[in-house]
């Protein structure tokens, strides 16, 4: 199985975090808890050219929103 992991870090200037908990689930990104705040899990992999795209979408939709986030993509 191919996960996404996003963590994030907030901005006290920025939006608040419920908001941007809520814009990142419109894309398919479930609540854990751990090392990573979010997860995406791909239904059937990916390759790395969807990888990347899916990082541009996570971009444009965290956009304006004062938030840093990092990811990694793995296959477990």
């Amino acid at each position: 199985m191919m996960r996404t992991y996003l963590k994030v870090t907030f901005n006290s200037e920025g939006a608040p975090p419920s908001e941007i908990v809520s814009r990142l689930q419109s894309l398919g990104f479930k609540p854990i808890t751990g090392a990573y705040d979010m997860v995406y899990e791909w239904d059937d992999g990916a390759t790395v050219e969807e990888a990347i795209w899916f990082a541009d979408k996570i971009h444009a939709t965290l956009k304006g929103y004062n938030v840093l986030f990092q990811i990694e993509t793995i296959t477990e």
